[in-house]
Protein backbone atom coordinates (compact mmCIF):
# COMPACT_ATOMS: atom_id res chain seq x y z
CA UNK A 1 0.00 0.00 0.00
CA UNK A 2 1.26 3.53 -0.82
CA UNK A 3 2.79 5.73 2.06
CA UNK A 4 -0.27 8.41 3.23
CA UNK A 5 0.59 11.51 4.55
CA UNK A 6 -3.42 11.54 5.31
CA UNK A 7 -4.42 11.80 8.98
CA UNK A 8 -7.31 9.71 10.21
CA UNK A 9 -8.58 11.76 13.49
CA UNK A 10 -12.42 10.29 13.60
CA UNK A 11 -10.10 7.24 15.92
CA UNK A 12 -7.82 7.15 18.20
CA UNK A 13 -7.26 9.60 21.75
CA UNK A 14 -8.49 13.01 21.11
CA UNK A 15 -5.88 14.87 22.76
CA UNK A 16 -2.65 12.76 21.77
CA UNK A 17 -4.32 13.51 18.17
CA UNK A 18 -4.79 17.04 18.99
CA UNK A 19 -1.37 18.08 20.32
CA UNK A 20 0.59 15.76 17.35
CA UNK A 21 -1.21 17.93 15.41
CA UNK A 22 -1.03 20.95 16.60
CA UNK A 23 2.62 21.25 17.78
CA UNK A 24 3.75 21.96 14.08
CA UNK A 25 0.94 24.38 13.57
CA UNK A 26 2.12 26.07 16.71
CA UNK A 27 6.21 25.96 15.21
CA UNK A 28 4.43 26.96 12.22
CA UNK A 29 3.15 30.23 13.59
CA UNK A 30 6.01 30.82 15.87
CA UNK A 31 7.67 30.92 12.46
CA UNK A 32 5.30 33.00 11.05
CA UNK A 33 5.87 35.53 13.71
CA UNK A 34 9.43 35.37 13.82
CA UNK A 35 8.80 36.33 9.74
CA UNK A 36 7.39 39.45 10.76
CA UNK A 37 9.28 40.19 13.79
CA UNK A 38 12.52 39.81 11.71
CA UNK A 39 11.16 42.93 9.44
CA UNK A 40 10.70 45.17 12.73
CA UNK A 41 13.91 44.22 14.78
CA UNK A 42 16.19 44.69 12.09
CA UNK A 43 14.43 47.88 10.68
CA UNK A 44 13.41 49.48 14.26
CA UNK A 45 16.97 49.45 15.22
CA UNK A 46 18.45 50.23 12.03
CA UNK A 47 16.08 53.28 11.15
CA UNK A 48 14.27 54.10 14.33
CA UNK A 49 11.16 54.82 15.37
CA UNK A 50 10.15 56.34 11.68
CA UNK A 51 10.83 53.32 9.95
CA UNK A 52 9.27 51.36 12.33
CA UNK A 53 5.98 53.12 12.32
CA UNK A 54 6.19 52.82 8.47
CA UNK A 55 6.70 48.92 8.21
CA UNK A 56 4.12 48.62 10.74
CA UNK A 57 1.60 50.79 8.94
CA UNK A 58 2.48 48.94 5.51
CA UNK A 59 2.04 45.91 7.05
CA UNK A 60 -1.30 46.39 8.82
CA UNK A 61 -2.90 47.29 5.33
CA UNK A 62 -1.27 44.31 3.99
CA UNK A 63 -2.85 42.11 6.86
CA UNK A 64 -6.03 43.39 6.34
CA UNK A 65 -5.80 42.43 2.47
CA UNK A 66 -5.21 38.85 3.42
CA UNK A 67 -9.01 38.82 4.73
CA UNK A 68 -10.30 36.63 1.21
CA UNK A 69 -7.01 34.48 0.88
CA UNK A 70 -7.91 33.88 5.22
CA UNK A 71 -11.56 33.43 4.84
CA UNK A 72 -11.78 30.97 1.65
CA UNK A 73 -8.62 28.79 2.82
CA UNK A 74 -10.08 27.83 6.03
CA UNK A 75 -13.37 27.24 4.42
CA UNK A 76 -11.48 24.77 2.03
CA UNK A 77 -10.19 22.99 4.96
CA UNK A 78 -12.85 22.82 6.59
CA UNK A 79 -14.44 21.13 3.66
CA UNK A 80 -11.63 19.10 2.54
CA UNK A 81 -11.50 17.73 6.38
CA UNK A 82 -15.31 16.62 5.63
CA UNK A 83 -14.15 14.86 2.71
CA UNK A 84 -11.36 12.75 4.61
CA UNK A 85 -14.01 12.23 7.68
CA UNK A 86 -17.20 11.13 4.76
CA UNK A 87 -14.74 8.72 2.36
CA UNK A 88 -15.21 10.89 -0.85
CA UNK A 89 -11.42 11.15 -1.55
CA UNK A 90 -12.40 11.12 -4.97
CA UNK A 91 -13.63 14.94 -4.94
CA UNK A 92 -10.66 16.06 -3.56
CA UNK A 93 -8.55 16.70 -6.94
CA UNK A 94 -11.48 18.68 -8.48
CA UNK A 95 -12.01 20.89 -5.29
CA UNK A 96 -8.49 21.58 -4.79
CA UNK A 97 -8.25 22.78 -7.96
CA UNK A 98 -11.27 25.03 -8.06
CA UNK A 99 -9.93 26.47 -4.54
CA UNK A 100 -6.72 27.29 -5.79
CA UNK A 101 -7.93 28.72 -9.15
CA UNK A 102 -10.47 31.04 -7.04
CA UNK A 103 -7.80 32.19 -4.65
CA UNK A 104 -5.36 33.26 -7.35
CA UNK A 105 -7.56 35.32 -9.60
CA UNK A 106 -8.58 36.89 -6.20
CA UNK A 107 -5.22 38.11 -5.17
CA UNK A 108 -4.18 39.63 -8.60
CA UNK A 109 -7.09 41.19 -8.95
CA UNK A 110 -7.09 42.86 -5.32
CA UNK A 111 -3.61 43.33 -5.70
CA UNK A 112 -4.05 45.05 -8.95
CA UNK A 113 -6.69 47.64 -7.54
CA UNK A 114 -4.67 48.34 -4.24
CA UNK A 115 -1.69 49.37 -6.36
CA UNK A 116 -3.25 52.16 -7.69
CA UNK A 117 -4.62 53.59 -4.25
CA UNK A 118 -2.04 52.51 -2.18
CA UNK A 119 -1.29 56.19 -1.46
CA UNK A 120 -5.39 56.79 -0.21
CA UNK A 121 -5.06 53.61 2.04
CA UNK A 122 -2.16 54.98 3.51
CA UNK A 123 -3.75 58.78 4.28
CA UNK A 124 -6.60 56.93 5.82
CA UNK A 125 -4.22 55.50 7.93
CA UNK A 126 -3.08 58.51 9.61
CA UNK A 127 0.38 57.75 8.40
CA UNK A 128 2.76 60.16 10.15
CA UNK A 129 4.03 62.34 7.90
CA UNK A 130 7.47 61.53 8.45
CA UNK A 131 6.76 57.67 7.58
CA UNK A 132 4.76 58.13 4.97
CA UNK A 133 7.02 57.51 1.80
CA UNK A 134 8.81 54.53 3.51
CA UNK A 135 5.20 52.87 4.56
CA UNK A 136 4.39 53.27 0.71
CA UNK A 137 7.66 51.86 -0.32
CA UNK A 138 6.79 48.61 1.75
CA UNK A 139 3.29 48.70 0.92
CA UNK A 140 4.59 48.39 -2.66
CA UNK A 141 6.63 45.44 -2.83
CA UNK A 142 3.82 43.54 -0.62
CA UNK A 143 1.60 44.52 -2.78
CA UNK A 144 2.93 42.98 -5.42
CA UNK A 145 3.84 39.79 -3.87
CA UNK A 146 0.64 39.22 -2.88
CA UNK A 147 -0.48 36.45 -5.02
CA UNK A 148 2.63 34.55 -3.28
CA UNK A 149 1.05 35.24 0.23
CA UNK A 150 -2.36 33.85 -0.96
CA UNK A 151 -0.71 30.88 -2.88
CA UNK A 152 0.69 29.53 0.25
CA UNK A 153 -1.99 30.17 2.64
CA UNK A 154 -4.45 28.29 0.21
CA UNK A 155 -1.75 25.08 -0.23
CA UNK A 156 -1.26 25.17 3.95
CA UNK A 157 -5.09 25.22 4.23
CA UNK A 158 -4.78 21.97 2.09
CA UNK A 159 -2.66 20.05 3.64
CA UNK A 160 -4.42 20.83 7.14
CA UNK A 161 -7.47 20.20 5.96
CA UNK A 162 -5.69 16.16 5.22
CA UNK A 163 -4.45 16.29 8.95
CA UNK A 164 -1.08 17.15 7.47
CA UNK A 165 0.71 20.17 9.76
CA UNK A 166 4.56 19.08 9.38
CA UNK A 167 4.85 20.26 5.85
CA UNK A 168 4.14 23.88 6.23
CA UNK A 169 6.12 23.72 9.02
CA UNK A 170 9.40 22.39 6.72
CA UNK A 171 8.30 24.98 4.40
CA UNK A 172 7.97 28.13 6.74
CA UNK A 173 11.19 27.35 8.27
CA UNK A 174 12.77 27.56 4.92
CA UNK A 175 10.98 30.92 4.18
CA UNK A 176 11.72 32.41 7.90
CA UNK A 177 15.66 31.67 7.67
CA UNK A 178 15.49 33.36 4.17
CA UNK A 179 13.77 36.45 4.64
CA UNK A 180 16.32 37.37 8.00
CA UNK A 181 19.65 36.47 5.58
CA UNK A 182 17.24 38.83 3.22
CA UNK A 183 16.55 41.37 5.87
CA UNK A 184 19.98 41.85 7.12
CA UNK A 185 21.04 42.19 3.44
CA UNK A 186 18.62 44.47 1.72
CA UNK A 187 18.35 46.94 5.42
CA UNK A 188 21.38 46.62 7.59
CA UNK A 189 23.79 45.92 4.60
CA UNK A 190 22.58 47.26 1.17
CA UNK A 191 20.55 50.22 2.91
CA UNK A 192 17.78 49.21 0.91
CA UNK A 193 15.51 50.78 3.74
CA UNK A 194 11.91 49.36 4.51
CA UNK A 195 11.39 48.64 0.96
CA UNK A 196 14.12 46.15 1.38
CA UNK A 197 12.59 44.82 4.46
CA UNK A 198 9.31 44.50 2.25
CA UNK A 199 11.67 43.06 -0.82
CA UNK A 200 12.83 40.19 1.58
CA UNK A 201 8.83 39.33 2.57
CA UNK A 202 7.61 38.96 -0.85
CA UNK A 203 11.20 36.69 -1.79
CA UNK A 204 10.67 34.12 0.91
CA UNK A 205 7.31 34.63 0.83
CA UNK A 206 7.39 33.13 -3.11
CA UNK A 207 9.83 30.42 -2.19
CA UNK A 208 7.68 28.99 0.54
CA UNK A 209 4.74 28.78 -2.14
CA UNK A 210 7.01 27.48 -4.60
CA UNK A 211 8.26 24.69 -2.39
CA UNK A 212 5.15 23.65 -1.24
CA UNK A 213 3.46 23.35 -4.87
CA UNK A 214 6.71 21.84 -6.07
CA UNK A 215 5.87 18.94 -2.59
CA UNK A 216 2.72 18.60 -3.20
CA UNK A 217 2.92 17.80 -6.89
CA UNK A 218 5.63 15.37 -6.19
CA UNK A 219 4.32 13.56 -3.84
CA UNK A 220 0.79 13.59 -5.28
CA UNK A 221 -0.30 10.13 -4.67
CA UNK A 222 0.20 10.62 -0.79
CA UNK A 223 -2.54 13.09 -0.37
CA UNK A 224 -5.13 10.77 -2.64
CA UNK A 225 -4.25 13.43 -5.39
CA UNK A 226 -2.78 10.55 -8.05
CA UNK A 227 -4.95 12.02 -11.34
CA UNK A 228 -4.08 15.58 -10.37
CA UNK A 229 -2.57 18.14 -12.73
CA UNK A 230 -2.84 21.05 -14.07
CA UNK A 231 -5.65 20.39 -16.06
CA UNK A 232 -7.80 20.78 -12.43
CA UNK A 233 -6.67 24.24 -12.15
CA UNK A 234 -10.30 25.32 -13.51
CA UNK A 235 -13.37 25.94 -11.49
CA UNK A 236 -15.85 23.47 -10.72
CA UNK A 237 -19.49 25.45 -10.43
CA UNK A 238 -21.11 23.70 -7.88
CA UNK A 239 -17.80 23.13 -5.36
CA UNK A 240 -17.28 26.56 -5.95
CA UNK A 241 -20.87 27.34 -4.56
CA UNK A 242 -20.14 25.37 -1.72
CA UNK A 243 -16.54 27.24 -1.15
CA UNK A 244 -18.29 30.57 -1.66
CA UNK A 245 -21.26 29.87 1.01
CA UNK A 246 -18.73 28.99 3.75
CA UNK A 247 -16.01 31.36 2.39
CA UNK A 248 -17.83 34.70 2.48
CA UNK A 249 -18.73 34.68 6.15
CA UNK A 250 -15.50 33.45 7.24
CA UNK A 251 -14.22 36.03 4.89
CA UNK A 252 -16.26 39.07 6.41
CA UNK A 253 -14.77 37.70 9.61
CA UNK A 254 -11.37 37.79 8.83
CA UNK A 255 -11.94 41.29 7.14
CA UNK A 256 -14.05 42.85 9.27
CA UNK A 257 -11.68 42.07 12.23
CA UNK A 258 -8.94 43.55 10.63
CA UNK A 259 -10.85 46.08 8.88
CA UNK A 260 -11.63 47.06 12.47
CA UNK A 261 -8.22 47.03 13.64
CA UNK A 262 -6.75 49.30 10.80
CA UNK A 263 -9.62 51.83 11.77
CA UNK A 264 -8.47 51.51 15.52
CA UNK A 265 -4.87 51.74 14.32
CA UNK A 266 -5.51 54.77 12.63
CA UNK A 267 -6.80 56.56 15.48
CA UNK A 268 -3.97 55.44 17.77
CA UNK A 269 -1.36 56.46 15.11
CA UNK A 270 -3.51 59.98 15.48
CA UNK A 271 -1.54 60.10 18.84
CA UNK A 272 2.10 60.65 17.52
CA UNK A 273 4.94 58.44 16.34
CA UNK A 274 5.78 57.08 19.52
CA UNK A 275 2.42 55.73 20.43
CA UNK A 276 2.12 54.68 16.29
CA UNK A 277 5.85 52.36 17.00
CA UNK A 278 4.37 50.93 19.99
CA UNK A 279 1.30 49.98 18.31
CA UNK A 280 3.37 47.45 15.76
CA UNK A 281 5.00 46.40 18.84
CA UNK A 282 1.93 45.62 20.03
CA UNK A 283 0.52 43.77 17.00
CA UNK A 284 3.88 41.48 17.32
CA UNK A 285 3.49 40.89 21.45
CA UNK A 286 -0.10 40.22 20.61
CA UNK A 287 0.74 37.75 17.54
CA UNK A 288 2.73 35.89 19.39
CA UNK A 289 0.76 35.34 22.88
CA UNK A 290 -1.87 33.91 20.52
CA UNK A 291 -0.11 31.16 18.87
CA UNK A 292 -0.77 28.22 20.99
CA UNK A 293 -5.01 29.56 20.76
CA UNK A 294 -4.19 29.80 16.53
CA UNK A 295 -2.63 26.22 16.85
CA UNK A 296 -4.73 24.65 18.63
CA UNK A 297 -8.17 26.23 17.05
CA UNK A 298 -6.91 25.21 13.53
CA UNK A 299 -6.26 21.83 14.63
CA UNK A 300 -9.48 21.52 16.09
CA UNK A 301 -10.99 23.06 13.30
CA UNK A 302 -9.79 20.09 11.25
CA UNK A 303 -10.43 17.16 13.75
CA UNK A 304 -13.90 18.73 14.22
CA UNK A 305 -14.63 18.50 10.39
CA UNK A 306 -13.90 14.94 10.53
CA UNK A 307 -15.77 13.84 12.85
CA UNK A 308 -18.75 16.29 12.12
CA UNK A 309 -17.99 14.42 8.40
CA UNK A 310 -18.19 10.66 9.80
CA UNK A 311 -20.86 11.53 11.98
CA UNK A 312 -18.93 11.18 15.43
CA UNK A 313 -20.69 14.15 17.34
CA UNK A 314 -19.08 12.78 20.85
CA UNK A 315 -15.48 13.05 19.34
CA UNK A 316 -16.48 16.94 18.22
CA UNK A 317 -17.06 17.66 22.12
CA UNK A 318 -14.09 16.16 23.29
CA UNK A 319 -11.92 17.62 21.01
CA UNK A 320 -13.35 21.57 22.11
CA UNK A 321 -12.36 20.78 26.07
CA UNK A 322 -8.90 19.37 24.61
CA UNK A 323 -8.02 22.42 23.06
CA UNK A 324 -9.57 24.84 26.03
CA UNK A 325 -6.85 22.39 28.48
CA UNK A 326 -4.12 23.66 26.37
CA UNK A 327 -5.19 27.40 25.43
CA UNK A 328 -5.76 28.05 28.73
CA UNK A 329 -2.51 26.65 30.49
CA UNK A 330 -0.73 29.22 27.38
CA UNK A 331 -2.74 32.21 28.86
CA UNK A 332 -1.45 31.83 32.32
CA UNK A 333 2.33 31.49 31.68
CA UNK A 334 2.24 34.04 29.17
CA UNK A 335 0.58 36.47 31.35
CA UNK A 336 2.78 36.29 34.25
CA UNK A 337 5.72 36.47 32.07
CA UNK A 338 4.81 39.71 30.51
CA UNK A 339 3.60 41.63 34.30
CA UNK A 340 6.94 40.19 35.69
CA UNK A 341 9.34 41.26 32.72
CA UNK A 342 7.25 44.17 30.90
CA UNK A 343 10.64 45.71 29.87
CA UNK A 344 12.62 43.30 28.83
CA UNK A 345 10.00 42.37 26.44
CA UNK A 346 9.69 45.80 25.11
CA UNK A 347 13.09 46.23 24.37
CA UNK A 348 13.43 43.35 22.26
CA UNK A 349 11.67 45.39 19.74
CA UNK A 350 13.23 49.74 20.39
CA UNK A 351 15.38 50.76 23.06
CA UNK A 352 13.36 54.17 22.65
CA UNK A 353 12.28 55.18 26.14
CA UNK A 354 9.11 56.93 24.76
CA UNK A 355 8.22 54.00 22.76
CA UNK A 356 8.71 51.87 26.57
CA UNK A 357 6.76 53.95 28.52
CA UNK A 358 3.79 53.74 26.01
CA UNK A 359 4.31 49.91 25.88
CA UNK A 360 4.23 50.02 30.02
CA UNK A 361 0.15 51.45 30.24
CA UNK A 362 0.01 48.26 27.95
CA UNK A 363 0.56 45.71 30.41
CA UNK A 364 -2.96 44.82 31.63
CA UNK A 365 -4.52 44.72 28.26
CA UNK A 366 -2.13 42.41 27.12
CA UNK A 367 -3.11 40.16 29.81
CA UNK A 368 -6.42 40.33 28.71
CA UNK A 369 -5.70 40.23 25.29
CA UNK A 370 -3.93 36.73 26.68
CA UNK A 371 -6.76 35.31 28.22
CA UNK A 372 -9.78 36.41 25.27
CA UNK A 373 -7.54 34.50 22.56
CA UNK A 374 -8.00 31.31 24.76
CA UNK A 375 -11.27 31.68 25.86
CA UNK A 376 -12.65 31.99 21.84
CA UNK A 377 -9.68 29.47 20.75
CA UNK A 378 -12.20 26.19 21.18
CA UNK A 379 -15.30 27.85 20.07
CA UNK A 380 -13.65 29.15 17.17
CA UNK A 381 -12.58 25.44 17.03
CA UNK A 382 -16.38 24.40 16.73
CA UNK A 383 -18.09 27.19 14.67
CA UNK A 384 -15.16 26.78 11.99
CA UNK A 385 -15.00 23.01 11.37
CA UNK A 386 -18.82 22.75 11.65
CA UNK A 387 -18.82 24.97 8.41
CA UNK A 388 -21.91 26.29 9.94
CA UNK A 389 -22.63 29.27 7.63
CA UNK A 390 -24.92 31.20 9.50
CA UNK A 391 -23.34 31.46 12.97
CA UNK A 392 -20.29 32.38 10.80
CA UNK A 393 -22.04 35.33 9.27
CA UNK A 394 -23.08 36.25 12.65
CA UNK A 395 -19.60 35.65 14.65
CA UNK A 396 -18.20 38.17 11.42
CA UNK A 397 -20.47 40.75 12.18
CA UNK A 398 -20.51 41.07 16.09
CA UNK A 399 -16.60 40.37 16.48
CA UNK A 400 -15.26 42.21 13.74
CA UNK A 401 -17.54 45.08 13.59
CA UNK A 402 -19.99 45.54 16.22
CA UNK A 403 -17.88 44.80 19.69
CA UNK A 404 -14.76 45.85 18.39
CA UNK A 405 -15.21 49.23 16.78
CA UNK A 406 -18.25 50.07 19.47
CA UNK A 407 -16.35 49.00 22.29
CA UNK A 408 -12.95 50.89 20.87
CA UNK A 409 -14.47 54.18 20.60
CA UNK A 410 -16.77 54.00 24.07
CA UNK A 411 -13.25 53.52 26.10
CA UNK A 412 -11.05 55.81 23.76
CA UNK A 413 -13.33 58.49 23.34
CA UNK A 414 -16.74 58.34 25.07
CA UNK A 415 -14.40 57.86 28.41
CA UNK A 416 -11.56 59.58 26.97
CA UNK A 417 -8.89 56.58 27.28
CA UNK A 418 -6.77 58.30 24.58
CA UNK A 419 -5.13 55.35 22.79
CA UNK A 420 -4.92 53.20 25.58
CA UNK A 421 -8.79 53.26 25.50
CA UNK A 422 -8.83 52.12 22.12
CA UNK A 423 -6.39 49.19 22.87
CA UNK A 424 -9.11 48.07 26.33
CA UNK A 425 -11.88 48.04 23.77
CA UNK A 426 -10.65 45.84 21.35
CA UNK A 427 -9.01 43.32 23.87
CA UNK A 428 -12.80 43.09 25.77
CA UNK A 429 -14.20 42.75 21.99
CA UNK A 430 -12.07 39.21 21.61
CA UNK A 431 -14.46 37.74 24.18
CA UNK A 432 -17.40 37.91 21.62
CA UNK A 433 -16.79 34.53 19.59
CA UNK A 434 -16.90 32.54 22.95
CA UNK A 435 -19.99 33.95 23.92
CA UNK A 436 -21.41 33.45 20.64
CA UNK A 437 -19.47 30.06 20.44
CA UNK A 438 -20.98 28.91 23.78
CA UNK A 439 -24.53 29.09 22.89
CA UNK A 440 -23.99 27.25 19.30
CA UNK A 441 -22.35 24.22 21.30
CA UNK A 442 -24.82 24.32 23.77
CA UNK A 443 -28.14 24.33 21.63
CA UNK A 444 -26.49 20.99 19.49
CA UNK A 445 -27.59 22.78 16.43
CA UNK A 446 -23.72 22.22 15.08
CA UNK A 447 -24.61 18.27 14.73
CA UNK A 448 -26.98 19.18 11.35
CA UNK A 449 -23.88 20.83 9.78
CA UNK A 450 -22.66 17.66 7.89
CA UNK A 451 -21.14 18.69 4.62
CA UNK A 452 -20.80 15.64 2.88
Amino acid sequence: MARSNITDFTRGGITRHLITFAAPLFLSNLLQIVYNMADMVIVGQTLGKVGLSAVSIGGDVTHFLMFLSMGFAGAGQVIIAQYIGAGARDKLARFIGTMLTFLLLCSLCLGFICLFFRSEMLSLMHTPPEAFDDALDYLTWTLCGLAFTYGYNALSAILRGMGDSVRPFLFISVSVFLNILLDLAFVVWLGFGSAGAAAATVMSQGTSFLLSAAYIMRYKSRYALESAGLRDLRIDRGMLADLVKLGVPMAIKAGSVHFSKLIVNSWINSYGIAVSAFAGVANKIVSTSILAAAAFSTAGATMVGQNIGAGKFDRVSGTVIAVYKVTMTAAAALSILLWLFPEPVFRCFTDDPEVIAVGLGYVPIGILVFIGSSARSGMNALINGSGNYSMNFINAILDGIVMRLGLAFFFGISLGMRHTGFWLGDAVAGFTPFAVGMIFWMSGSWKKTRRV
